[in-house]
């Protein structure tokens, strides 16, 4: 029987938060300290531990079947390689950034400086598309360090908070890319991996719907619940139920994350009562 074989940072945040996802769509990993390979118990799966930089050149030559990786590393070194699903975990984004005494007003003042980075593709293109010209030094490691030591007049690397900018009395000024993590997959995939994939696509869909989402309960008088439900999204359509006290009705449904302190709002102007909220693990459609 196949088995997919699938990379995942070695450490850090991205690592943490995969092994988490895993985790939630039911695959269990028996890895000990320091290994670089492990076996789950209960799927057909190995999770590869390696360096995030390198994931990418292991799907194109096949030694892994697909990856859980940040987008702005694929961009940078993954030409050719599919995003099968973006996961909504580890954003960022790749910024410039120049020192806080830099008087800067636009791109058009990085013409002819040094920019130290760690994404030199991305950089290039970045500058080609807006017509500038610098000196890219490439770093692999704190790039923020690289003004203060007269190394180059301006960074680009990912910023998540800012904090490690603000560390350094360095000022974002402008953003090249937004990243998050990514389902990535070999070009070199045969059909009994790719229907192992789909399995696990699948319910990385339905625990990332669920993420996306809260169950909704709520009490309403008959007389409302035409103009509750009329703003209730649902899945397909709101489940209503009768109270125990005549007249009453409860109203169940579901209402996405991005939406939801607005529907809500919505709803207790329109009449609706007892309203109780719960997470959901999982959502399968």
């Amino acid at each position: 029987m196949s088995v997919l074989r699938i990379a995942v940072q070695k450490s850090g945040r991205l690592h943490d938060e995969s092994m988490e996802l895993l985790k939630d769509i039911g695959i269990s990993i028996d890895n000990g300290i320091d290994q670089l390979k492990a076996s789950a118990r209960d799927f057909p799966v190995e999770v590869f531990y390696l360096r995030n930089g390198d994931i990418p050149q292991y799907l194109k030559d096949g030694v892994v079947d697909a990856a859980i990786i940040g987008e702005n590393v694929l961009i940078e070194k993954g030409s050719g390689i599919n995003i099968a699903e973006k996961l909504g975990f580890s954003s960022c984004r790749v910024c410039i950034a120049v020192p806080k005494t830099m008087d800067y007003k636009s791109i058009k003042d990085l013409d002819g400086k040094r920019i130290a980075t760690s994404y030199p593709n991305t950089v290039q293109n970045y500058l080609d598309e807006k017509g500038i010209k610098a000196n890219l030094h490439i770093i692999n490691g704190s790039v923020e360090i690289a003004p203060n030591i007269g190394l180059a007049d301006a960074i680009v690397d990912i910023v998540s908070s800012g904090s490690t900018l603000f560390k350094n009395n360095l000022k974002e000024v402008e953003m090249i890319l937004k990243s998050e993590a990514v389902l990535a997959v070999s070009p070199i995939l045969d059909a009994e991996k790719q229907a192992i994939l789909d399995k696990i696509q699948f319910r990385i869909k339905s625990v990332l719907k669920g993420r996306n989402s809260k169950y909704v309960l709520l009490n309403a008088p008959n007389d409302k619940v035409k103009d509750i439900i009329s703003v209730l999204p649902g899945m397909k359509s709101p489940t209503v139920l009768p109270l125990a006290e005549e007249g009453w009705s409860s109203i169940h449904s579901v209402i996405s994350k991005n939406q939801f302190w607005d529907v809500i709002d919505d709803l207790k102007a329109r009449g609706a009562q007892g309203i109780l909220v719960c997470p959901i693990e999982k959502m399968v459609l």
